[in-house]
């Protein structure tokens, strides 16, 4: 049954079209606004949140425009940056926000493992670049989905994740540099 078909049939108060649709999707958003919100409460949140709007207005989701996924991704997105516009009131959402002086990642990922030092580096890019990363990297969605779910063009998602990847190499740079040096066989005494 195509996510359509148990929508309306969802909507009609067939409980099990419904769990099918969430069991279908909950993991997708769930994940996204995890990695956009760093915090397992919110993301839960946000999760509920985008299920029980499309349960209620399910007039909002146009299966000619996107699929469900990219409609509950785009839902997710609009939740996670209202509370990130709210935790920076004092600062404009902007892509290209310098990242923390005070981030100093060797300190805060010694003896810690790679994905550790992934996840905080994805954490400190600017919203738009993160979502962009999140969504092309982890989500495996094309540019043309990730542009519907921001609403922007295929260019401005471009741009952002390659602002995004730029930012990851720098910040990585060290534990590659670290690991090369380590895989490499010593040459001194």
């Amino acid at each position: 049954m195509t996510d359509g078909n148990l929508l309306q049939t969802a909507v009609h108060g067939d409980d099990a079209a419904f769990r099918v649709l969430y069991e279908r999707h909950r993991d997708a958003v769930f994940r996204f606004a995890y990695r956009m919100l760093q915090s397992v409460e919110l993301a839960e949140e946000i999760t509920h949140d985008c299920f029980l709007s499309l349960i209620k207005k399910p007039a909002r989701f146009d299966a000619s425009r996107a699929s469900l996924k990219t409609y509950l991704c785009a839902a997710a997105r609009n939740q996670a940056i209202k509370h990130l516009q709210r935790e920076m009131s004092h600062e404009e959402l902007n892509p290209d926000l310098p990242i923390s002086d005070h981030w100093n990642p060797l300190k805060q990922v010694i003896g810690a493992e790679l994905s550790t030092v992934v996840r905080n580096a994805i954490a400190v890019l600017p919203p738009l670049q993160r979502e962009a990363v999140i969504l092309f990297e982890y989500e495996d969605l094309s540019l043309a989905e990730i542009a519907l779910i921001v609403n922007a063009d295929v260019g401005t998602v471009k741009a952002r994740l390659h602002r995004g990847r730029e930012k990851l190499r720098q910040l990585l740079a060290p534990y590659v540099k670290q690991g090369a040096q380590t895989a490499s066989p010593s040459t001194g005494p």
